[in-house]
Parts: structure tokens; C-alpha cells; sequence
């Protein structure tokens, strides 16, 4: 068996363990015996736990920001300077998730982000997120530019969430909508969502009374 196919074996079965029980949870000894490796590849391959991890999540991520960026590069240049409309924007950053992520068991592995240490939550969002940030802030700031600073983060936060549960939250909502929302209709989720955030993203600021 080639390197290349043990790598594979190594990626799937971290996947799936770190989805079932958790990264820290997780030993590398568990991962080579459902991989059927030794301690030997993962270190040929990965060197470390942390970067096994990275990669984990970067072979599922990495195509679904890139074609988030594409988006946003797109809708820029049809907007010739002066900024895209906030649907659109917002259309580029949920869109690719959605299609890439929704049916795969790669959505609990999404949830997982939220649940593990702190230091891995600031190493996954600096290797992973920090450009798709920078991009989709500045977009942001063009299209709503009546918005603190502040409140754009806060909104982007929100938004965010929206889209991390609508992953990981499908079974819920399948239960409780009593099969009336379909959590695999990529379409009409991504419909509904572009509505729900655009609106979230527009709403007037000030206090709740």
C-alpha cells in the first residue's frame, strides 16, 4: 500500500474518531489502530496530534473558503468599486458551507470547534478563518457602513452561529419541525438563511425595552 493511501486511512479515521469522542479525547494510538497504521506514519505524515488536526479540518475547509472568496471576488468586480449589494455578500459566505458540508459527518466535527480548549479554537481560527475574516469584514463595512466597528463583529458573530448550527443542529430540526423542514435541502436552506441574516445584519441598534 502506497504512502498516500495510508495518508488517506490516517485523515479518515481521525475524522471520524475526533467527530464521535472529541479532539483531546482522541489519542493517536486510536487513530493508527482504525487507520490500520502505526505511530511511525502519523509522524512521517503529520509530525504532531496538532497538525494531524489541522489537516483533518484543512482538506474539507480549504476548498469550501476558497470557493467563499471566489464568490466574494465576483460579486466585487460586477459591482465595479463600489461594493456589493449585503445579499450577495452574504450569499458568498454561507453558500459554499452549506453545499460543501450539509449530509457529510463532517458537521459534527464542526461542532466540535465550539466545545474544545481555547488554545485549539484560536489555532483553528487563525490557520483557517483569519483571511475568510479579513475579507468578508471589509464587504461587511462597505455595505453597512451606518455600523460601529463593535457591531459589526458583533453581527458577523451572530451570523456565524447561524450558519454553525444549521450544520450541526439538523437532526433537532428535523425532529421538531415533524418532517416539515427538510435539513438536507440545500436550496431552501440557503434561501431562508441569506433572508434570516441579511435581516439579522440590517436590524436597527439600540437597547431592547
Amino acid at each position: 500500500m502506497n504512502q498516500a493511501d495510508t495518508k488517506s486511512r490516517i485523515l479518515d479515521a481521525a475524522e471520524h474518531l475526533f467527530a464521535e469522542r472529541g479532539i483531546t479525547a482522541t489519542s493517536l494510538r486510536a487513530i493508527t489502530a482504525a487507520a490500520g497504521a502505526n505511530l511511525a506514519a502519523v509522524n512521517y505524515h503529520f509530525q504532531s496530534k496538532d497538525a494531524l488536526v489541522d489537516a483533518v479540518y484543512s482538506r474539507r475547509l480549504e476548498p469550501a473558503n476558497r470557493e467563499r472568496i471566489a464568490m466574494l471576488d465576483a460579486c466585487e468586480a460586477r459591482a465595479e468599486g463600489g461594493g456589493p449589494p449585503l445579499v450577495e455578500i452574504v450569499d458568498a459566505f454561507v453558500t459554499p458551507f452549506l453545499r460543501h458540508f450539509i449530509g457529510t459527518p463532517f458537521t459534527a466535527l464542526m461542532g466540535r470547534i465550539h466545545v474544545e480548549p481555547q488554545e485549539f479554537v484560536r489555532r483553528f481560527l487563525a490557520v483557517h478563518m483569519t483571511e475568510v475574516a479579513r475579507r468578508f469584514g471589509a464587504a461587511l463595512r462597505r455595505a453597512l457602513p451606518d455600523l460601529s466597528e463593535e457591531d459589526i463583529l458583533w453581527r458577523m458573530h451572530f451570523s456565524i452561529g447561524v450558519l454553525a448550527h444549521t450544520l450541526a443542529g439538523g437532526g433537532a430540526l428535523a425532529v421538531l419541525s415533524q418532517g416539515k423542514c427538510d435539513p438536507r435541502d440545500v436550496e431552501a436552506i440557503r434561501q431562508r438563511m441569506v433572508t434570516f441574516v441579511c435581516a439579522g445584519l440590517r436590524a436597527e441598534t439600540g437597547a431592547v425595552s
